[in-house]
């Protein structure tokens, strides 16, 4: 029997939500994961899917905001499946018991019971491209850093395949992977919005956030982007601060993703 994997509890949105997490080995959610799950705005209602859920921290931080919204946290690394179990049973997450449950699958080979049952899906995909980037020599860090050769497009067929017609895509990447998320977007979504994420004002995007819709084809809007730290670097603007600390839907700290939402 393989030896148990040490774990951390780590609290999101002011202690409102607890997640255990892998202490190494895996890629640890922070940040990413909560301005995801802060892109679904607070009345959002139905069943979302959290597409590679990893240790589940987007979609218990979602389910955590959107008190009518139930959430299935997708994901194949046993180790991650078994921290989201042991998430669901903290004193702190008792409100989410009925609302949130785990699957383990791979986004390749998704039970057919899932096609067409979403209303949401949120993904927080691998970032890095294996044949450019440098795998980790972890080899749970690499699995959830580094894209398969058919990059992107496996993740956003999987979306298609589960959301309802008109449903809805929200992903979090890197910016200058932001080609080939619109490639793989064009063929099954429109109304996409992107929004990018600025360290500070003055330096590039390192993040974007982008959401389409099933089966539309209205233009793509690019928004005002999202700043996240003052001029030192250091402490979190107001905005994404009240995102982190209080569970905001970024819509109302940051109007421009209101829009067509």
């Amino acid at each position: 029997m393989a030896a148990a994997v040490a774990t951390t509890t780590d609290a999101f949105l002011g202690g409102r939500v607890e997640c255990v997490q892998p202490d190494e080995g895996h890629h640890r959610s922070g940040l990413d994961a909560v301005l995801l799950a802060a892109a679904l705005p607070a009345a959002t209602r139905g069943m979302a899917l959290d597409l590679g859920a990893g240790a589940g921290v987007a979609g218990l931080c979602a389910a955590a905001r959107c008190a009518d919204l139930s959430v299935t946290l997708i994901e194949r690394e046993a180790e991650l499946v078994r921290c989201a179990e042991a998430s669901l049973r903290l004193p702190a997450n008792r409100n989410l018991v009925g609302r949130v449950k785990m699957e383990r699958a791979d986004i390749a080979a998704l039970p057919d019971a899932l096609r067409e049952s979403a209303d949401e899906v949120i993904c927080n995909p691998p970032f890095h491209d294996g044949e450019a980037n440098s795998a980790s020599p972890k080899a749970g860090r690499a699995g959830a850093h580094v894209l398969a050769a058919e990059g992107l497009d496996p993740w956003l067929r999987a979306a298609a395949t589960v959301l309802r017609p008109r449903g809805r895509l929200t992903l979090i990447f890197r910016a200058d992977g932001l080609d080939a998320v619109l490639a793989a977007l064009a063929r099954r979504f429109g109304a996409v919005d992107v929004l990018p994420i600025h360290p500070r004002a003055n330096l590039p995007a390192g993040r974007v956030l982008v959401a389409g819709r099933k089966g539309r084809r209205a233009a793509m809007r690019l928004l005002p982007p999202l700043v996240l730290h003052g001029e030192d670097g250091k402490a979190f603007l107001p905005p994404v601060d009240a995102i982190l600390r209080n569970g905001a839907a970024l819509g109302d700290v940051h109007p421009p993703w209101q829009g067509r939402r």
